[in-house]
């Protein structure tokens, strides 16, 4: 009798589900996302400004243009938060040479600085090489001082889950630095994190403590990674000297970009989308994230577009400075706890623009079962599943929120460009983005009519 009234409890919520959802709307929804590419084509304007770190002059142009863009979208209401986020500069000079071989004189490297490293005194330093696999590698060490360690622990290729092949590898990128400087070292050599096999070497974040001497951090391209692991071994003087100009200067006034359409029924609950407006300054931030801010703005302006009144309201957030700080999430977390309206959920995209997949939820189990009702309308756009998981860095500062929701497309390519210079607008597919937005909008839509 018991699993009777559950299979009846069970059917007739998922009736009263369906029952809401207007099947006409969504399909309208697919059908302008991959017939009209108007984010697409945003996202061509955005890229043409270039680069956008935070504190960047470019990342300020971006901003207001995002500000205008929403506006002239005919959002309700458009503004800007302050938030004061870092400003590094990578600088002009980044050099990597062999400067003591009888073999190897004067090879040069495709390197490029870690965010956030010291410069080198302008002569640069000059050192042996150590190669090590990992950090713990490195702990072990007793003849590290006055030599540059060079991590080279390879992306594990042989991962179906590129991030988690990401999350293996990223480590030593990240404290790297430090590892290193603990046990005498003057520089470090990062093998670039990356899926596939070329000569652009990938940046990304890496951290100092602050008690203990901070040294410069370049990553090297896998190409030339390869090659100085066999130079080294035939060669046990080698040495290689590294010059680096890039400085850190007082932190700079940025903004979020906040945009949003009033719910019809129930104004004071928030449907949040969003993704990180900054991106590292190699490449123009295409997949990250500047498709997905994009995908996060048409995913609300279609509603508009297409005339939906959505019950709840529909906010637009654009981060600043995720890559190197979580400034804008941490600040726009702080607002949404000052404010008496309720942030029922909120969505981030930012694992690029390609195929949708899923979404990962981090809530509790009663909403997470509700919410596999969603998935004959997410179907539609190629969404199969809805699992327990992260967010996001951003959306998942918010803590009071019902449901976070991150937006997971294919993965397979994501690694060939992140924190590179292949990340350019030539390498964004116009139905695969537009599909994408497609979802997210559908979810909103979901989450709109039904609540949680």
């Amino acid at each position: 009798m018991k699993t009777i009234k559950t299979f009846l409890f069970i059917t007739l919520f998922t009736s009263s589900i369906f029952s809401q959802i207007d099947n006409d709307k969504i399909d309208s929804i697919i059908k302008s996302s991959l017939t009209e590419n108007k984010g697409y084509n945003w996202l061509k304007e955005l890229c043409n400004i270039g680069p956008r770190l935070s504190g960047s002059e470019n990342s300020l142009k971006a901003i207001k243009w995002a500000e205008t863009k929403m506006k002239s979208i005919g959002f309700d209401s458009v503004w800007l938060q302050k938030v004061f986020v870092p400003h590094w500069e990578r600088g002009k000079i980044e050099k990597a040479f062999v400067s003591n071989s009888k073999k190897y004189l004067n090879k040069y490297f495709k390197v490029t600085a870690l965010g956030g490293s010291v410069a080198t005194p302008i002569n640069g330093i000059t050192g042996k090489i150590i190669e090590v696999k990992s950090v713990e590698e490195v702990a072990k060490l007793n003849n590290a001082k006055g030599k540059i360690i060079f991590y080279n622990r390879p992306f594990d290729n042989s991962l179906v889950n590129t991030m988690e092949a990401y999350g293996k590898a990223v480590d030593q990128r990240s404290i790297g630095a430090i590892e290193a400087a603990k046990v005498g070292a003057i520089g470090v050599i990062v093998r670039s994190i990356q899926s596939n096999y070329d000569n652009n070497p990938h940046t990304g974040a890496m951290r100092y403590d602050e008690t203990i001497n901070k040294i410069p951090a370049v990553a090297i391209s896998v190409i030339d990674a390869d090659f100085l692991s066999k130079a080294i071994k035939e060669d046990e003087n080698l040495e290689v000297t590294l010059i680096l100009d890039c400085k850190k200067f007082d932190d700079a006034l940025s903004y979020n970009v906040i945009g949003e359409i009033k719910g019809s029924e129930f104004p004071n609950e928030i449907i949040v989308a969003g993704g990180h407006f900054d991106s590292w300054d190699k490449g123009c931030g295409a997949h990250d994230d500047g498709g997905g801010c994009i995908q996060s703005i048409e995913a609300v302006e279609l509603f508009k577009r297409l005339n939906i009144k959505p019950k709840r309201t529909l906010r637009t957030v654009l981060f600043i400075n995720e890559e190197n700080g979580l400034k804008g999430g941490i600040e726009y977390s702080k607002l949404a706890q000052s404010l008496t309206e309720e942030h029922l959920a909120a969505i981030e995209s930012d694992r690029g623009v390609h195929s949708p997949r899923g979404f990962y939820v981090t809530t509790d189990s009663i909403t997470f079962n509700k919410l596999q009702n969603f998935l004959p309308y997410l179907n539609k756009t190629k969404i199969d599943w809805i699992k327990f998981g992260g967010s996001g860095a951003d959306v998942g500062q918010l803590k009071n929120a019902k449901a976070l929701f991150g937006y997971v497309p294919d993965d397979q390519r994501y690694m060939d460009y992140h924190h590179s210079e292949n990340d350019t607008f030539d390498k964004v597919n116009p139905r695969e983005m537009e599909l994408g937005t497609a979802s997210i909008s559908i979810l909103m839509y979901l989450l709109s009519e039904n609540g949680l």
